[in-house]
Parts: C-alpha cells; structure tokens; sequence
C-alpha cells in the first residue's frame, strides 16, 4: 500500500489558498514589540536584548574597516529591508552624550536608512575603543564580502593599535595563523598590484604566485600579463618557471658574469620571458642572443627602448 501524500495541513493549507501567495502571510520583522530608546530614558537590559533606536541617536562607527559601499547593493538591501524587514540587529555601544555608535551594521543601517525606517533594532554593548576596533573587523571579516586589501589593512590595524600578535590575531578572527600571515603579505606588494587586487581584477592566488619574486617591476610586468592574457594561476607559475631556467642554466654552466652583463640579461629578458642567452670570453668577447615568440614581444621591446631615449 503506498504511501498517501501528506498535505500542509488544513489550517495552514486555508491560509495559503491554492495560490500559495507568501506574500500574504510573510510581513516585515518590525521589533515593535520591543521597547524604544529615547534621550531621556537609557535602558539597562541585557546585551543579548533587542531595543528600538532612533535613527538620529546612531552615529557610524569611526573604526569601520569597510571603506566602500556599493550604492546598488544597498538600495538591494534597502528593498529587501522594506520587504522583509531587517532581519539582523545592528550592534551599538552607548556613548556618554546619551547617543550610540555603530559596533557593527554599518551597512545594514545605511540600507535602513535609505528604506525609511525611523527605528533601527540593535543590541545594545559596553566597549571601549579597543573592543570597538575589534568588535568591528571581526564582524566585517566574518560577515562581509571586504576585498582582500581591506582584509590586510584590518589585520594590520590590530595588529599596530591593539598590540596583538599574528597568533592573537587569528584566535580573534577565527582563522588560521598561516591565513593571517598570507593577507598581512599582500600589503608587501607594489601599489598597482594592491589596487587589482582590490579592485578585483586579480586574485588573491595570483597575489601569492607573485610574493615570491623578489623584483617589483617583474611583480608588475606579470600581474600585467596576468590581466591581459587572463592566465591562471598555473600558468602564472609556469611564466615563472620558464624565467628562473636560464638563471638556473647560468647557475649550472658556472659563469661568472661581470655585474652590468647580468643586469642586461635581467632588464631585456623581461620583455622575452628571459629566453635570452649570453656568452663572453676572457677578454670580453662574446654574443648575446634572444629568442621571441610574437612580434608583439619586439615591439613592446622597441617602445622601451624609444621610451627610455637611449
């Protein structure tokens, strides 16, 4: 004997109708059973209570690691707080003019905001400006799709202005120490390098690939690269391997180059993914050959030349 179906039941299935139209049963989370904080009366509750703040009680948070807020997704949010209401209470902590500063929320009070609520709901908290700052990132990071730089940066303010270790650090954000380390190593990186990283034309693997050369202007010629030919991350190492073989080659064959002769190899070679090869003599005799895979490699070659007026 099979199974017979189960239904929604018959009060759920009557308030429902044979539509299902949700939106006739699914109202905004309002908080209007929750008390509301005003200028004469400063509750004490509970932090893990829910008050009503007015919206002109509540100033940002001056610590707030996120430093760009995407207009349209906060008039998305503002639409959905509309629809819905919000369904995550900012974090406050109160201030002694009887005002309260954003912990964390920033963006879902900006969305608030733009939504037309008057009221915000928020968790009330006592912290001084070292647990704001940390209160803060470690929301942002946890919750908040902060690029990779804003990660670092945050990281590196707790780091500075809190005096924790990297050990610290990763027990405050929940991460593993190697995790923390590899975001502070970003900050290393040329600017240009940082901005494509932040801006999210680069990616933060590609970012590691390229901490392991030494040379800025190589770091920037193949994040260059890596944006124009859309390499992967595989490939990005291997563009790397191929430079590192004519070293390894010079290396081998014991060659002892006089300094200018080396820094030829390294400033040509850049251009022709180092396939270039030197020999010399005793007595400073020798030739120099390079091997080029697009006429595109020549004429970049060329423009640096006519460029640098030689």
């Amino acid at each position: 004997m099979s199974k017979q179906q189960r239904g929604l039941g018959k009060g759920l299935g009557a308030l429902l109708g044979d539509g299902r139209d949700l939106s006739q049963i699914r109202k905004p989370v309002g908080y209007v059973n929750k008390e509301v904080v005003s200028e004469a009366k400063q509750p004490q509750q509970s932090t893990a209570d829910i008050m009503r703040i007015p919206v002109d009680m509540i100033e940002p948070n001056p610590f707030q690691p996120r430093m760009n807020f995407d207009q349209e997704a906060l008039e998305e949010l503002a639409d959905s707080i509309r629809t819905l209401g919000l369904i995550q209470p900012i974090t406050v902590r109160r201030k002694g003019d009887g005002r309260y500063q954003i912990i964390s929320g920033e963006r879902r009070f900006r969305a608030c905001s733009l939504a037309g609520m008057d009221m915000i709901p928020a968790y009330i908290r006592d912290a001084n400006d070292q647990g704001m700052l940390e209160m803060a990132i470690v929301e942002n990071i946890q919750r908040e799709n902060l690029d990779p730089i804003e990660v670092a940066m945050s990281y590196q303010r707790l780091i500075e202005e809190c005096s924790l270790t990297q050990e610290q650090m990763a027990i405050r954000v929940g991460k593993k120490r190697a995790s923390v380390t590899n975001y502070l190593r970003l900050l290393k990186l040329p600017a240009k390098i940082q901005h494509d990283l932040k801006v999210g034309i680069l990616s933060v693997g590609h970012a590691k690939v390229l901490l392991g050369l030494e040379d800025t202007n190589m770091q920037e010629y193949l994040c260059d690269l890596v944006i124009k030919e859309d390499l992967s991350v595989r490939q990005l190492e291997d563009k790397i391997r191929k430079l590192s073989e004519p070293k390894k080659k010079q290396e081998q064959a014991g060659q002892d180059l006089p300094d200018e002769y080396v820094k030829v190899l390294e400033i040509v070679g850049k251009y022709f993914d180092n396939s270039i090869s030197l020999k010399r003599s005793s007595g400073g005799k020798g030739s120099m050959t390079i091997h080029f895979s697009s006429d595109d490699e020549v004429r970049k070659f060329l423009k640096a030349l006519e460029d640098s007026k030689f």
